[in-house]
């Protein structure tokens, strides 16, 4: 079987990662990369040893798929390149800066049976993989991702650029219709929103209460879930998860676990176990890429689809709406 041949767009500091990946990824060639900023694509080309294109057109036409990490704004135009010339994508998330960009691509993408896989890192990360074995179906979901400012994320609010992730993954942990949307947040130190915080009401009755700041002294990324009878706790700086459970005596785990007393009597009697999952030192972003690959490879949809992508684009839409709205009612400063 011949490699998939891939190209980078885009070698801003995390599209330098990728390209370094690529050059490590089984089953495929890294071709080259192109950067609107010339120079900065010749340096990086010289740095990792690859080729530097200067049209995006003459990189395309010799690769199989392509993964764009260019600014946001940009991913409409670049995918819908890609998709005209026939090739896979990976694009980072958000999917697109807007809902009918990313409605348009998918529906090309499915015309012309190609993947289109959107960079929710998060999906990836040791903590959560550690849960595969578990039954999750939360119905109180509390995050918070706080991070230090940097300016490299500032061209899109807070919510699209951090809040995200963690709309993707309750997401596809809840598997019901967003009901109702409420939120607040304002800008701190740039032109879009730098805080926020929004509580996601789902039909089935789940509810999720998601924090975003780039603004803080120290970075958190936590997610707590909440189900009948376990509570769940997830650090993707770390990737640890830890599991608390109510459960019949007679069905205690297999392996290590720590039993803390029991609850209730008789045939009620439940006893309350400890967890916590091992989980394989992996590189998430190494992982998604190849994924991709193997998406392409054996032609399935990707775990992160173009669909997946709207759907998170979609409520992180609304909850930015809803701080909006709140800002202009209250006579706040506007928001780009």
């Amino acid at each position: 079987m011949s490699k998939i041949k891939i190209g980078v767009i885009g070698t801003g500091h995390l599209g330098k990662i990728h390209t370094k990946l690529f050059k490590e990824v089984a089953n495929c060639e890294l071709i080259g990369i192109y950067d609107k900023d010339l120079e900065r694509a010749k340096q990086v080309a010289g740095e990792l040893k690859v080729k530097s294109f200067d049209d995006p057109d003459k990189l395309l036409n010799e690769i199989d798929a392509v993964d764009i990490v260019a600014t946001t704004s940009a991913h409409y135009e670049l995918v819908k390149l890609a998709f005209e010339k026939n090739k896979h994508v990976f694009v980072e998330k958000p999917i697109t800066a807007y809902i009918w960009e990313a409605e348009e691509l998918i529906k090309i993408a499915e015309e012309k049976k190609l993947i289109l896989q959107v960079g929710h890192i998060e999906r990836f990360n040791p903590a959560l993989i550690s849960l595969e074995k578990y039954h999750l179906d939360p119905l109180f979901v509390q995050t918070d991702r706080l991070a230090q400012f940097n300016p490299r994320g500032t061209d899109v609010a807070v919510v699209l650029d951090l809040m995200i992730h963690d709309i993707d993954i309750i997401l596809s942990l809840i598997k019901s219709d967003v009901k109702s949307v409420s939120a607040s947040g304002i800008p701190v130190v740039s032109d879009t929103l730098d805080i926020a915080n929004a509580r996601i009401e789902f039909e089935n009755g789940a509810i999720a209460n998601v924090t975003a700041s780039r603004i803080s002294q120290k970075k958190m990324r936590k997610m707590r879930m909440f189900q009948r009878d376990a509570y769940i706790s997830l650090d993707f700086i770390t990737g640890v998860s830890e599991v608390f459970r109510l459960l019949p005596p007679d069905q205690k785990p297999k392996g290590l676990f720590k039993t803390f007393g029991e609850i209730g009597i008789g045939d009620k009697k439940k006893i309350v176990t400890y967890e916590q999952p091992k989980f394989k030192e992996v590189n998430a972003l190494k992982l998604e890429l190849e994924l991709f690959v193997d998406a392409i490879v054996k032609g399935r949809t990707p775990i992160v689809s173009g669909k997946d992508g709207l759907k998170a684009l979609r409520v992180a839409e609304m909850i930015i709406s809803k701080i909006e709205e709140s800002i202009k009612n209250a006579k706040i400063f506007p928001v780009g």
